[in-house]
């Protein structure tokens, strides 16, 4: 709990300032940056002893050194540099000069990778596997705790720290890789030092350090090196919202608006639409925007200029030393949305190929839309992110195979008229469509472990428009329920783990059931994987009738058509109403069972089954 100094605690003035005290330099962010990147312009963030009111040299002409600016807390100086055309790669000397004291340090220009600015992106022909590392493989046991971090290891406790790590992850690529996965999404790894509850990672205690119970830098750069040799883009889950309160900045901020501060604890009303209701009150906006997510998530301010430029660099930092692939924000609604959308727009400046996916935990179409950048707001306001998760989607899928009867608008009629609304959308086969992931109860629980209905859920996520994402354990059915706590919706993986009772990752490791799901989810992953039309196919599909749902997929080269049937009974289903997509195929190949089903003049489909058919014309 937090004391009720709250203000004093954490403000710049928490230190009695000694003029006499030896200046220093301990920190340099970035710690080190490229040549020939789309900004020329780069922040230096120094911290140390007594650096205000310093100047700043630099022995080279094509660094030009902008402007030395001192803030409120002397012990932060930002130096803003350009780099001028024709810098090349290397080390570069600089002089800080104070009082006739001159302090000399290094700072480091790399070379980009080549084609680094054009790199490709995650997209609607991936299938994005999101897990968390400390619940999916322990890899390095030596890491499990650290005598440098406070929360110890703790596999007993369901909300401590288990010991899954980057190794662990690189280790089980071949296993995500031969399952069809072509994209990775951990959730954060940097630096989390809070006493408890650490291992989510979302609040962060320093943006350029991986935390050492997961590894290093250099072990998740070599993360996304094994990545791609294995055909896997990687994703960063970034948070721009909030830091965490045992971040080093946190006792010796650089200046008062550095995080939005009360005379007491003040919790946002995590009302995110505030930001787009046309009648809202600044008070609930305000609250929304600058309360505290949580008592240990201090809410930092993106209006201040020095802290967006910095989260600006960081971001960038992070993909260009990693190779990363894309980003994932975490709740993105929090922030100022203004300066949140310049911050995204500063990524793809500099990356314009990069797909960047918001939370926007939303239960409105129009809401969700608000924040995908092309949609046209009444307001003129362009979030300038690619993509956002479809969470109106889940909402429907957690409902729609539970439901016999179908009336008007329930059973496969809730998915219709979900898909239905797709109109508002700047681009919905550029959303996020998942059952379910780390927040919410997990999908096996919603369809009360029904495996009939389960891969039904499936059978839909993987061939309806979007990019699809499935959270670890999706494959195994593995359980969850949000009632019973977070950790229980994140439990281990089984085998991820010397001496688990059991061991997942391998077929002779899983139960009957287990299998049986994840052959299925293999086959459609791999399928998947290599046909287009699924990708980026157009979309056509027919108002539900007796629980059963029909749509297309297609483009010039194919078309898929796919049957759900959500009654217990076989049905059979009048190919003439389909003239319009069917009319010269006679024959469809279902993926899923290899066997050749003819289209005319009725389709048999045996109950809470789902048929994916390859259309073909006649032999």
């Amino acid at each position: 709990m937090l004391k009720p100094f709250y203000l004093m605690t954490f403000l710049l003035f928490t230190h009695v300032f000694l003029f006499s005290q030896k200046m220093s330099v301990d920190r340099i962010e970035p710690p080190f940056w490229w040549t020939e990147m789309h900004d020329h312009e780069l922040q230096l963030m120094l911290y140390g002893k007594d650096l205000g009111n310093a100047s700043v040299n630099c022995d080279n002409q094509l660094i030009r050194i902008k402007s030395v600016e001192t803030v409120e807390n002397k012990n932060y100086l930002f130096v803003n540099l350009v780099l001028e055309e024709g810098i090349q790669p290397g080390k570069y000397s600089f002089t800080l000069t104070k009082n006739k004291k001159e302090i000399p340090f290094e700072y480091e220009l790399k070379k980009r990778d080549e084609n680094s600015a054009q790199r490709k992106s995650y997209d609607a022909s991936d299938v994005i596997y999101l897990l968390m590392p400390d619940r999916f493989a322990n890899g390095d046991e030596n890491n499990d705790s650290t005598p440098d971090t406070k929360e110890k290891h703790n596999r007993a406790y369901k909300g401590g720290r288990h010991g899954g790590d980057i190794q662990g992850m690189i280790d089980r690529l071949p296993y995500l890789a031969e399952m069809g996965v072509t994209a990775l999404w951990p959730t954060p790894l940097l630096l989390d030092d809070e006493e408890k509850y650490s291992y989510h990672g979302y609040a962060a205690a320093d943006y350029y350090k991986i935390d050492p119970r997961y590894g290093t830098n250099e072990l998740y750069k070599k993360l996304a090196d094994e990545c791609h040799k294995h055909g896997i883009k990687l994703i960063k889950d970034y948070v721009t919202n909030h830091c965490g309160i045992s971040h080093w900045w946190m006792t010796d901020l650089p200046m008062k608006d550095w995080v939005h501060q009360f005379p007491s604890f003040t919790r946002t009303n995590y009302r995110m639409s505030t930001w787009n209701d046309p009648y809202t009150s600044d008070f609930d906006l305000q609250l929304n925007n600058r309360g505290w997510f949580d008592h240990t998530m201090p809410d930092l301010d993106q209006s201040n200029p020095y802290l967006l430029t910095y989260l600006k660099q960081n971001a960038i930092w992070w993909i260009e030393y990693a190779g990363l692939d894309g980003l994932r924000i975490d709740t993105y609604p929090y922030n100022d949305k203004w300066h949140i959308a310049q911050w995204t727009k500063a990524i793809r400046d500099e990356y314009p190929n990069i797909n960047i996916v918001g939370e926007c935990w939303q239960h409105r179409p129009s809401e969700i839309a608000y924040w995908q950048s092309g949609t046209p707001n009444y307001d003129g306001y362009d979030s300038y992110l690619p993509s956002v998760m479809d969470f109106c989607l889940t909402d429907q899928l957690f409902e729609a195979f539970n439901e016999a009867d179908q009336g008007w608008d329930k059973g496969v009629a809730r998915i219709y008229y979900s898909l239905v609304t797709d109109y508002v959308y700047a681009n919905p086969y550029n959303l996020m469509v998942m059952l379910d992931n780390h927040d919410i109860t997990r999908y096996s629980e919603s369809v009360k472990n029904d495996v009939d209905n389960y891969k039904l859920a499936l059978s839909f996520l993987l061939t309806t428009r979007g990019i699809p994402q499935i959270y670890y354990g999706t494959e195994i059915m593995m359980e969850g329920s949000k009632s019973q706590g977070d950790g229980d919706i994140r439990r281990d993986f089984p085998g991820g783990w010397k001496n688990d009772a059991q061991n997942a990752f391998v077929r002779e490791g899983r139960s009957p059931k287990e299998n049986e799901v994840f052959d299925h989810i293999s086959t459609l992953l791999n399928w998947r994987r290599n046909n287009p039309v699924i990708h980026f196919g157009k979309m056509m599909h027919f108002i539900p009738e007796d629980n059963i749902y029909v749509y297309f997929r297609y483009d010039e080269q194919k078309k898929v058509m796919v049957i759900i049937n959500n009654n217990k009974e076989s049905k059979k289903i009048k190919a003439a109403r389909f003239k319009e997509m069917i009319e010269g195929y006679s024959l469809g190949h279902d993926i899923l069972t290899g066997k050749m089903v003819v289209l005319q003049p009725e389709i048999d489909i045996e109950g809470k089954k789902a048929l994916i058919l390859e259309l073909s014309k006649a032999l």
